[in-house]
């Protein structure tokens, strides 16, 4: 109740703030919405998908949507990385909740944006799904900004570069992960902590 998912939906552009700015890699959000979003995947607890259309129309919707050149191919691809390519054409309103999970980081991902918005991702994520984002987060370190929210303090922690530590709705510490104190943070915060891995 602190704020954290309302941030990311601002920075998705889903919401409107009340007041204030954002800009998001020197693009406004209130002038340049569409602009945002070309840069931004956001991954929340909604899977935002169809459940009527297969996991690969999915992805070639939301491909098309953003212009991506090949979506079918895109599609494709992203379902092989999430280890999904088996059951491609089969309806999402069959997938169980990890694999939805799965595909609705495949669709954050369809437009490769330079910058992810992960909101709980491992909520309802199956073992396979965990270690498919595990590694999606480590490959991802130099070469995109992902935020990630996370109840999970000792995980987000092991994988984040920095923490944004958002106490009443306000930001009450930003820091390098490699001057914390972990403990005492998880102490103090408990789980109102939104990793950031850049």
């Amino acid at each position: 109740g602190c704020g954290k998912t309302t941030l990311l939906r601002m920075l998705a552009t889903l919401s409107r703030p009340g007041g204030g700015r954002i800009v998001v890699d020197g693009v406004d959000a209130k002038d340049d919405p569409d602009g945002v979003r070309a840069l931004v995947g956001f991954v929340s607890h909604q899977p935002m998908l169809y459940p009527d259309l297969t996991a690969e129309e999915n992805l070639i919707f939301y491909g098309k949507l953003y212009g991506v050149v090949d979506p079918g191919q895109r599609a494709r691809d992203l379902l092989s990385t999430m280890g999904l390519s088996h059951r491609r054409l089969d309806s999402v309103s069959t997938f169980s909740r990890g694999m939805v999970q799965r595909v609705a980081i495949a669709r954050a991902l369809v437009h490769d944006p330079a910058i992810v918005l992960l909101d709980e991702p491992y909520t309802g994520l199956d073992p396979r799904g965990a270690e498919i984002l595990d590694r999606f987060i480590v490959e991802s370190r130099g070469c995109r900004t992902l935020v990630m929210v996370s109840h999970d303090l000792a995980k987000g922690f092991r994988m984040a570069t920095h923490v944004l530590v958002i106490n009443r709705g306000r930001k009450a510490m930003f820091a390098s992960t490699d001057e914390l104190d972990f403990d005492a943070l998880s102490h103090v915060y408990g789980g109102a902590v939104g990793m950031e891995t850049a």
